[in-house]
């Protein structure tokens, strides 16, 4: 009778195991995760807390858990908004929702306003669109490109894009407009309407 032979225990694997499988996971259902080389860096982590929020899990910017591996790697696509068309602006992931009908159109990385320039978390919606570059009437040479109005404070608060990418940090640094990476912000623009909803929301 020959002996017994118990089975070897599966492994577990430490999440950094997963790690490039969920970047080209999330990249091709849509999430922004940067570049796709297995290091979870900080835009990684916004598109793992967009990730998350349209889930319906726990809200967060941390870095990947076997959960969130497992929950991306076996996605097939987007889920479906539960809210209504419009804008909506994460100050915890600083994401952009765009909602079109019952799809997220786009979800893009964003930058609200840092310590003391904080944006408000309200609901407005879009009254003034300011196509291509225009410099700010607040600050020496801060160029806006394809602005979105929403909020009206003087002298507004706006979506915009910036003179380069690099100014579109992956946390708070604006001054209370919200920075939205090119050319995601002219497909939006041209997308909006005026009276669309933009919701803020959500903290840094």
């Amino acid at each position: 009778m020959k002996p017994t032979v118990k089975p070897k225990p599966k492994v577990k694997q430490k999440p950094e195991y997963y790690a490039l499988r969920v970047e080209r996971q999330l990249d091709k259902l849509g999430y922004p995760v940067g570049d796709i080389d297995g290091d979870i860096t900080a835009r990684a982590k916004q598109a793992l807390c967009a990730w998350r929020e349209t889930h319906g899990l726990p809200v967060s910017r941390k870095g990947l858990s076997l959960n969130d591996a497992y929950s991306v790697l076996n996605a097939t696509s987007r889920p479906t908004p539960t809210r209504s068309p419009g804008i909506y602006v994460n100050k915890t992931c600083q994401i952009l929702y765009q909602i079109v009908g019952k799809t997220y159109k786009r979800i893009v990385w964003i930058s609200t306003g840092g310590p003391g320039y904080e944006t408000p978390n309200r609901t407005g919606a879009v009254w003034r669109k300011w196509a291509g570059a225009h410099e700010s009437s607040l600050y020496d040479d801060a160029y806006m490109y394809d602005s979105l109005y929403f909020l009206r404070d003087r002298p507004g608060i706006a979506l915009h894009g910036s003179r380069v990418n690099s100014l579109v940090k992956p946390y708070p640094d604006s001054h209370r407009c919200v920075r939205v990476v090119r050319p995601e912000i002219h497909q939006i623009f041209t997308d909006t309407p005026i009276g669309t909803k933009v919701q803020i929301y959500g903290e840094y």
